[in-house]
C-alpha cells in the first residue's frame, strides 16, 4: 500500500522514532510497534493482507469514526488510518492514510 501521513509527527516518529513534539512522546515500546505496523501496512498489496494477522485486530470503527480502520499498536494503543482506492478498474492502488495514535481506553 502507499501510505501518507496526514499528521507531521506520525512521519516523524516513523522516520526517526521520535518526534520534537512533546504531546507525542511514547514510550520506546509504542514507537518501536508503530514502525512494524506501518511497515505490515507498506508490505501489505491489499487491505485484504492484514485479515490473518490476528494480533493486528483489524476492525473497522463505527460511531463517530465511521470509515476509519484500525489495528492494534499494543494493548492501550491502536492506529487509526483510513483506506481509499484509486486507479479503477486496473490497477489498483490502495491508498492508505495514517490518522492518528490513540488510546484504545480513552
Amino acid at each position: 500500500m502507499i501510505i501518507r501521513f496526514e499528521k507531521d509527527y506520525l512521519l516523524e516518529l516513523y522516520q526517526e522514532g521520535k518526534t520534537k513534539d512533546k504531546k507525542y512522546r511514547f514510550q520506546p515500546s509504542v514507537v518501536k510497534n508503530y514502525i512494524k505496523r506501518i511497515d505490515t501496512l507498506i508490505s501489505a498489496s491489499r487491505i485484504e493482507d492484514l485479515f490473518p494477522f490476528h494480533s493486528l485486530n483489524y476492525e473497522v470503527l463505527t460511531g463517530d469514526k465511521k470509515g476509519i480502520s484500525s489495528i492494534r499498536i499494543n494493548d492501550q494503543y491502536r492506529l487509526e488510518f483510513v483506506v481509499s482506492k484509486e486507479g479503477e478498474p486496473e490497477p489498483i492502488i490502495t491508498i492508505c492514510t495514517i490518522k492518528d495514535i490513540t488510546n484504545h481506553y480513552k
